[in-house]
């Protein structure tokens, strides 16, 4: 095996459930990456609109956002491995894969949510935007859950 692979991450059992990647075909991911990383974007410039010295830039597929005293988070899909990679000054480097939570054989089909996570520790992108960078996102489509977790932008 080359030396730039990465080799395939252990699967973490969640509630006696393995955790696996969703199988995307191109265009799913496409579509799903692309929806992720705009509401990523959107949310960084409402942030950026607030503070002055947050920095926000996205280019190429690669989102940069620099918020002090943190520093400089750099986001940006992978569409080889069909995952968005993170690296933050807080949480180091992350691969995160799109994973289905709810759809296993024996739940309803189309009942399951999907979120990017990382599959070495469980670890949703989703959180971590929520946590270190301030940025709630509606990845389920209920935004009632997503708010009620503290929303750290919230000028209230």
């Amino acid at each position: 095996m080359p030396e730039t692979e990465d080799p395939q991450p252990p699967n973490i059992v969640e509630n006696d459930q393995v955790l696996q990647p969703t199988q995307l075909n191109d265009d799913e991911y496409q579509l799903r990456s692309d929806e992720y990383m705009n509401a990523i974007h959107e949310k960084a410039e409402e942030i950026q609109e607030d503070r002055a010295e947050v920095e926000v830039e996205y280019s190429a597929g690669v989102l940069s956002i620099t918020i002090p005293p943190n520093g400089t988070y750099i986001i940006n899909k992978q569409p080889p491995n069909k995952q968005i990679w993170l690296s933050s000054p807080i949480s180091g480097p992350k691969r995160f894969d799109w994973v289905v939570d709810g759809e296993s054989m024996h739940e309803k089909e189309g009942g399951g949510q999907g979120d990017w996570v990382y599959l070495r520790d469980g670890t949703s992108l989703t959180e971590i935007c929520r946590k270190e960078l301030a940025i709630t996102l509606d990845v389920h489509g209920h935004e009632e859950s997503m708010k009620a977790k503290p929303d750290l932008t919230s000028t209230e």
